[in-house]
């Protein structure tokens, strides 16, 4: 059952250097304290990024997220947005990474006085590091598809628990995935607070009826940069889009449907609740925006 960041293991990792508040060290000497706010009680934000023939894709849409949840949380990362972008390529030389590689950058807010969630007792800077690895999706995903469960565990509104915030913290949506495993699924779709279709657990989703694209208000789902290039797409190129609510049984009579993320792209779903959406994947407007999105990831890469 492969999850939409399920990825083929890769042996060139095991010897790739890591970046730990600037020092680059192997795998097994990377460690934190136990007294790190992130490891106490989740206070931190992270960010992914693809490298893609030598260019970091919609690095700027990263940092913006990445520096808005900081910001929510009165995190300082502690660089400037140049001199972070400096130690992924740094990074990524010290490596010689060029290609079909993910970063994942994390931020916490560092070593604590005591294991407690108050930030006053935070002693000093926060924990920055940046793992980067030799990840690509699992291309037999896109003929196979995902299998999506409705989880009991709802979306939140801002006012509770942001989803657009990149949170350290990913309890709720771990507990989503595990009814979805329990159900034989891959992965766990989520309701909005009043029922209505928001996103996975890790991904957005997106279903296609009639020709239509349909995706959520985006009030309640992550803050997807290739959830807002997709929508840029469907728009750019003539596609009808539908930014906005809809329901279960819309999205259980779909005739295609996909979810969107920096690591897997557009990955195709296959069925919703047990209910198979297409007998062939992917469908034709799948494959069509999974087309321009191609186009759109080597045209970055050719501008850098």
């Amino acid at each position: 059952m492969p999850g939409s960041q399920d990825f083929a293991a890769d042996p060139r990792n095991a010897t790739a250097l890591v970046n730990l508040n600037g020092r680059l060290i192997g795998r097994d000497s990377a460690t934190v304290s136990i007294f790190d706010g992130g490891f106490v009680v989740g206070d931190g934000v992270w960010e992914g990024l693809r490298l893609h023939k030598g260019a970091l894709l919609f690095l700027e849409q990263h940092l913006d997220r990445l520096y808005w949840g900081a910001a929510k949380i009165r995190l300082d990362i502690g660089f400037s947005r140049q001199a972070l972008i400096a130690e992924v390529h740094r990074t990524l030389a010290a490596n010689a990474m060029h290609d079909g590689v993910h970063i994942r950058l994390m931020v916490t807010r560092g070593e604590k006085s005591a294991p407690n969630q108050d930030p006053r007792n935070a002693l000093g800077g926060a924990t920055v590091v940046i793992v980067a690895e030799y990840k690509a999706p699992d291309p037999n995903l896109i003929t196979r598809g995902l299998s999506l469960y409705t989880a009991s565990i709802r979306c939140t509104p801002a006012h509770m628990f942001d989803m657009r915030l990149n949170s350290h913290s990913r309890l709720n949506l771990i507990t989503a995935l595990l009814e979805a495993i329990d159900a034989g699924a891959d992965e766990a779709l989520m309701l909005d607070p009043v029922g209505f279709v928001s996103s996975c657990n890790a991904t957005n989703l997106f279903c296609v009826r009639n020709g239509e694209v349909l995706t959520s208000s985006g009030e309640f789902c992550f803050n997807g940069v290739t959830r807002a290039n997709v929508i840029q797409l469907c728009q750019r190129h003539g596609l009808p889009i539908k930014i906005g609510n809809f329901t279960l049984d819309e999205a259980h009579t779909a005739q295609e449907a996909f979810v969107t993320g920096t690591f897997g792209g557009l990955t195709p779903v296959r069925e919703i609740d047990g209910r198979r959406l297409s007998n062939v994947l992917p469908g034709p407007v799948t494959q069509h925006l999974r087309g321009l999105y191609e186009s759109l990831k080597d045209a970055q890469a050719a501008a850098r």
